[in-house]
């Protein structure tokens, strides 16, 4: 029987993983071009840099095959031999660690290919404790401690938040949640049912925030790396409320696969996973708090991939609700293909040819609109993934909304050309299938299935190696992007050809995988917000970042040719502040 929570989670898993806290090296061409199977060594270190030895270090293949897992011995290091040339994820598991976050600007790919050395950060965990009392200062026994993450080590909101571990309290009232990403969280007790076979003698009591309120008066505890930060609570023994109902439709009827049931509670925008069961169609919450939330079905099936309720956005205040129904209908599906285009070019022969089981294609939502439509949840369910041997690929569990493409090779003389549907397609649909798939949102709806997207990757990339260099007697701003447009003025509307790379602090830069060309080469020091370039740079409605950027390169007029799989190295760009 398939689980369909479990499902879930090594779908989140997935997303994870891809913004996992990996630093990608530079790949021996030549070695990975020898054979069809080859290598990927690492190493795991702390925040000190210093070697974790016997850490799990995981090495798993983007559509879920070729998966290795291996230890690192004394000085940290690993190697995964005779692994399949497809993109891996790398992850590492060591006892009182966590994942350093990845930066999307340091590191923008995310993933690995055979002949690649990798280099991944661990950070001790963060710990919340504290003890449960009630009014008397009695301690609440086995209560379950629940600690949601609000904001990341950056500040930034988080939209969806499931709860840590959760521990229950020991027979003085105590926990200790351990093992906690840096960032912000809310703490409470208590509060619903989190699983259909748990038994929970606080099950219908509404949760109690730290220190002794509602979600609306929770105290904010920050936790930082490898510290330890304090929440008491004071229990208040209140009842809640009960949200019950009946989920019925796409594959509701196959008690082998039972579905998930998910209520999500809402405060200030954010959404945060609060009760969920699974594997019943007549389902029942206990213990819910006045407020707001979602409630969305699911249910998953190997042969069609995810079903998935309209949200039902529902109010609670002083009262049971009780006959709610929810109708399940299955997710999106979409199918392409990549094809390569190859060079005549003599500068480009000879050259590593892209594999199809290494080229990630991910359709992503756009941010902006979604919030309004889905739990942030079912996002993460249509994960990215490789095509097969011929260059077809099936993105599935894709949720009503607009998105874009998001794919890259890894072989180094290739760049990605064109994002497109069909010609044909696009009279037809209009607005749902716009015919350049990369500079405008495509739009998608419930159940539906579309064919034909076309990405092109051509022969010929160049390259580019330099340094920011600020004036005399100037200094360099700590972060500094350096920017690539086009220069030629029939390839304005082209944002594949918009480029963004964070410098080192020594002001180093290298941008790569890029059509040949004239650009304008330009630095600016990163404003407030200004995270996640590449990506931003290359959103269908970020048309006044491209033109401002733009404009900043012109004027800067440092206007730079690049050939066909050219190289160009010690390349020079004047800073001004």
């Amino acid at each position: 029987m398939n689980h369909p929570g479990k499902m879930r989670l090594c779908a989140a898993l997935v997303m994870l993983l891809f913004g996992g806290p990996i630093v990608c090296a530079q790949s021996d061409e030549k070695a990975a071009e020898a054979s069809a199977k080859g290598t990927i060594t690492g190493r795991v270190v702390n925040e000190s840099g210093q070697p974790l030895a016997n850490a799990v270090v995981n090495i798993r293949g983007y559509s879920g095959s070729g998966g290795r897992t291996v230890n690192t011995d004394a000085e940290g290091n690993f190697q995964a031999a005779d692994l399949p040339s497809i993109a891996y994820l790398i992850s590492a598991f060591m006892p009182g660690y966590v994942p350093r976050p990845r930066d999307p600007d340091l590191n923008p790919i995310g993933y690995y290919r055979i002949g690649d050395s990798a280099r991944i950060e661990m950070v001790k965990g963060g710990v919340i404790t504290g003890a449960v009392k009630r009014s008397n200062g009695d301690p609440v026994v086995l209560v379950t401690v629940r600690a949601f993450m609000t904001r990341d080590f950056k500040g930034q909101p988080v939209r969806y938040a499931t709860p840590s571990r959760t521990p229950t309290t020991d027979d003085r009232g105590v926990y200790r949640i351990y093992g906690l990403q840096p960032g912000t969280y809310v703490v409470s007790a208590s509060g619903g049912t989190v699983s259909s076979y748990s038994l929970d003698p606080f099950a219908g009591d509404a949760p109690t925030y730290a220190p002794s309120g509602t979600r609306d008066t929770a105290a904010e505890i920050t936790v930082n790396a490898g510290e330890e930060a304090t929440a008491d609570i004071r229990y208040r023994d209140e009842p809640g409320h009960v949200v019950s109902g009946t989920a019925a439709g796409a594959l509701a009827d196959d008690p082998q696969r039972g579905f998930s049931i998910a209520l999500n509670s809402r405060f200030n925008g954010m959404e945060q996973a609060v009760y969920s069961t699974w594997g019943v169609r007549n389902f029942m919450f206990s213990g819910v708090a006045d407020g707001d939330y979602d409630l969305v079905a699911e249910n998953y099936s190997p042969d069609v991939g995810w079903a998935i309720s309209e949200t039902r956005r529902i109010k609670v205040s002083g009262g049971d609700i009780t006959g709610i129904a929810v109708t399940l209908k299955p997710l999106a599906v979409m199918s392409g293909t990549v094809v390569l285009e190859d060079s005549k070019v003599a500068e480009c022969q000879g050259k590593r040819r892209p594999v199809f089981g290494e080229i990630v294609v991910g359709a992503y939502h756009n941010e902006k609109t979604a919030a309004k439509d889905q739990p942030q949840f079912i996002w993460s369910l249509g994960g990215p993934l490789t095509p097969d041997k011929q260059g077809n690929f099936t993105l599935r569990n894709l949720a009503a909304g607009q998105y874009r493409f998001v794919t890259r090779p890894l072989a180094k003389y290739w760049y990605l050309k064109s994002i497109s549907w069909p010609v044909t397609a696009a009279k037809a649909a209009q607005v749902n299938q716009p015919a350049d798939a990369a500079r405008n949102w495509t739009t998608i709806k419930t159940g539906d299935k579309y064919s034909g997207l076309t990405i092109t990757f051509a022969a010929g990339a160049a390259s580019i190696h330099g340094r920011v260099e600020p004036e005399q007697g100037g200094r360099l701003s700590p972060r500094v992007f350096v920017y690539l447009t086009p220069a030629e003025p029939e390839k304005r509307e082209d944002i594949l050809r918009y480029f963004a790379s964070l410098a080192a602090e020594d002001g180093t830069f290298e941008l790569g995988s890029i059509p040949p060309g004239r650009y304008w080469v330009n630095a600016r020091a990163a404003a407030e917000g200004d995270t996640n370039m590449q990506s931003k740079i290359r959103l269908p409605d970020e048309t006044e970042l491209r033109t401002r950027i733009l404009h900043d390169g012109e004027a800067g007029k440092n206007q730079t040719e690049l050939k066909p799989c050219q190289n160009l190295t010690e390349y020079r760009l004047p800073f001004r502040e």
